[in-house]
């Protein structure tokens, strides 16, 4: 079975998917019978292009197409005869379209190719949930997912529950959710002992991530370190003076370390798809502390794996029970256990060949 994924939106979250899925469909690929080529774009500003062949399998086949982020009618039918071409050279069996630009554009080559492909879709986070845009183009994105569900078909496969609810609404649907490779998270697990409560985050500081949230509860908390692991264009934005700003890393894996060294994992996010990074945190024991969102609350099961919260007068109580010692080590092994029970990457990259191959 040949099987084409088509990405655009290449970063973040989505790039350690996807870093797992090339090692998963690579390895697996004589079990299954499955032969796999991801066509993806590089222009995202948080991904080093050198490092794609170096973090992506070497049994997978890559294609480099431009695809841009925002609408460009222009670009956007460049992309779309580009990956028409592409998609004719390789004739799949299967097409797994990432994100939202590349469930449009890649409908639509597949639509002029008068092909009878399956088609699948996960977008990752639907434009039109973006808090950072305009209510006119949240409904601009909207009309388009919805309209292209409707006349170009696939069946889209959500990464999270709440994602899902909304994938039935426009037609056919499928849930798999977003996982973590146990296999290697755990080597980095240790016990933490901080002489000071460590609060943290990984994540492009964007406006998506809300740091201006995050630095509003560190100052509410200047007993308490806070680490924000990353960087990004709004690190103007946390001032407090405890708070430290990690910057990126050249490599996924040298992150880890400073992610278990965290005693609460704090997601102050404004939107999400399925964040991988949440999920990451527990596998290392951490309790998460998140904001009541699409995403987030997809995750965390509260008083048990952690707390969610809809606004930052509400926090204090949540923290006061995460400030107990017994408490928190408690949420952090239960949290572990869920995300063990329900986003093990393995257990859920299985399932995705099982819709392939209906």
């Amino acid at each position: 079975m040949r099987v084409v994924h088509i990405v655009e939106a290449l970063g973040g979250g989505v790039y350690t998917y996807f870093k797992d899925l090339t090692n998963f469909f690579g390895n697996e690929a004589e079990n299954l019978d499955l032969q796999t080529t991801v066509i993806y774009s590089a222009k995202r500003k948080e991904i080093d292009p050198k490092n794609i062949e170096r973090d992506f399998s070497s049994k997978i086949a890559l294609i480099e197409v431009d695809m841009e982020k925002e609408l460009s009618l222009i670009k956007d039918l460049k992309a779309t005869l580009k990956l028409r071409k592409v998609l004719k050279e390789l004739n799949p069996d299967v097409i797994h379209l990432h994100s939202s630009k590349a469930g449009v554009i890649g409908r639509w080559a597949n639509f002029t190719l008068f092909s009878n492909k399956k088609v699948f879709y996960t977008p990752h986070g639907y434009a039109f949930i973006r808090q950072d845009i305009s209510a006119s183009k949240q409904k601009l994105y909207k009309f388009i997912e919805k309209y292209t569900q409707l006349f170009f078909g696939g069946t889209t496969i959500a990464c999270g529950d709440t994602e899902y609810e909304i994938a039935k609404s426009l037609g056919k649907a499928e849930l798999v959710r977003n996982g973590v490779n146990f296999n290697i998270l755990e080597p980095f697990y240790k016990p933490v002992i901080n002489t000071r409560l460590k609060i943290g985050v990984v994540g492009r500081i964007t406006a998506q991530k809300n740091p201006k949230l995050f630095n509003d509860i560190a100052l509410l908390y200047p007993q308490h370190d806070f680490v924000w692991i990353g960087d990004g264009e709004l690190r103007h934005l946390l001032t407090a003076e405890n708070i430290h700003i990690s910057g990126w890393f050249v490599d996924n894996l040298e992150l880890l370390p400073q992610l278990n060294e965290l005693d609460i994992y704090l997601q102050t996010s404004l939107w999400e798809g399925l964040p991988i990074a949440v999920l990451e945190a527990m596998a290392l024991r951490k309790p998460i502390l998140a904001t009541n969102v699409i995403g987030n609350k997809d995750i965390v099961i509260p008083g048990v794996s952690g707390f969610l919260f809809d606004k930052i007068e509400d926090i204090d109580p949540l923290m006061k029970q995460l400030e107990d010692k017994t408490s928190r080590l408690n949420m952090g092994q239960q949290a572990y256990e869920q995300c063990k029970r329900d986003f093990n990457k393995d257990l859920n990259f299985f399932k995705l060949i099982s819709i392939y191959k209906q």
